[in-house]
């Protein structure tokens, strides 16, 4: 009695051939498969043959819907964003829509929720799916590690940047946001500054205080107080401000480096008597309206150009898949949201 002998690279017929079937079929990786049907380099002629092999065969069809073909555009841009509640995302997702549906790009949006396995596999699947390139949104500024291994498609970094130096990245300047707090309570004549810090793991934290103690020294001055770090919370805003006021120093001026710490040092200067801005000035981080509108008084803060951070990113994937590839990191400088804290408005 004859038998029939199975296919080894079949597919149901209700399922689409992905690229991670194209590389099962022909023996490699998803990123060797990535780079020899885009006409990558680092491909042996022979290992290009068989991934084209094994595409036509199981009759590979791409992200706009028509069959596979090396160096081909899909129209598709992927990307894969970590942040959890949008606070960064968003901004940074409207910003890139905008410059890639100007160019007629499809964007495809995957969320990692901050997990490094969801991020490749998001990263595989857009693979699969012949993106053009992807940009990758970041919920923090420290760098995080390259993903340039994982697919070979053009890749841009946005808020987080890459540890790989030779990789594109857009992020904020919380150095010179450092600066401009701290000029801009000068501007309105305080020189007695205290500053309250964030979680000095996190890159912002210590970038901000670097911007900080420059400004202070090209103005000659010195901090009031010792330099405390703690949590981004009102709740820390409180005890930092309670400490200040229980060492009994002269402050006329405080840098928070967030809109939480902003507020709740907000709310112990009130309780203790002291009238704001005229005898303590407040400035926050962030521009977080939900605090900053809300606070009594509405909280002048230095804001991220996270949209900014979008355009930007998003014209340099653009640049890199037209074969124009940048280098680096691009910092994007922030800017002062003035409300009552510092100055009445009138």
């Amino acid at each position: 009695m004859s038998t029939v002998q199975p296919q080894p690279y079949a597919q149901p017929p209700s399922r689409k051939s992905t690229l991670a079937d194209v590389a099962a079929a022909a023996g490699v990786s998803l990123a060797t498969a990535s780079k020899a049907l885009n006409r990558q380099p680092r491909v042996s002629d022979a290992t290009r043959r068989k991934v084209l092999d094994a595409a036509q065969e199981l009759g590979y069809i791409t992200a706009t819907g028509t069959s596979a073909a090396p160096g081909e555009r899909s129209g598709s841009i992927g990307v894969i964003t970590s942040d959890l509640v949008g606070r960064w995302s968003i901004p940074i997702l409207l910003g890139a829509e905008d410059e890639l549906g100007a160019t007629s790009n499809t964007v495809l949006l995957n969320n990692a929720r901050g997990d490094a396995q969801l991020e490749r596999n998001g990263l595989e699947f857009f693979a699969s799916k012949n993106v053009d390139g992807i940009l990758i949104a970041g919920q923090e500024t420290n760098p995080r590690p390259s993903l340039r291994n994982v697919v070979d498609v053009p890749l841009v970094y946005a808020y987080a940047p890459s540890e790989d130096p030779d990789e594109c990245s857009v992020t904020c300047d919380n150095v010179q946001a450092g600066r401009l707090a701290v000029e801009h309570l000068i501007s309105c004549g305080k020189r007695r500054i205290a500053i309250i810090g964030g979680n000095e793991t996190f890159d912002a934290a210590t970038d901000r205080l670097k911007g900080t103690m420059q400004a202070l020294h090209d103005a000659h001055l010195e901090p009031v107080g010792p330099v405390r770090f703690n949590e981004w919370s009102e709740a820390w805003g409180r005890a930092a401000t309670r400490l200040l006021l229980d060492q009994h120093l002269e402050f006329d001026g405080v840098v928070c480096q967030n809109d939480q710490i902003a507020r709740g040092c907000l709310t112990i200067l009130r309780q203790a008597g002291l009238e704001i801005p005229r005898d303590v000035a407040v400035i926050g981080h962030d521009d977080w309206q939900v605090l900053t509108l809300d606070s009594v008084p509405p909280l002048t803060s230095i804001v991220n150009p996270t949209e900014e951070i979008g355009h930007v990113a998003a014209r340099k994937l653009l640049d890199a898949i037209n074969g124009r590839p940048h280098h680096g990191i691009e910092y994007m400088p922030c800017r002062v949201v003035q409300r009552e804290s510092t100055l009445p408005l009138r």
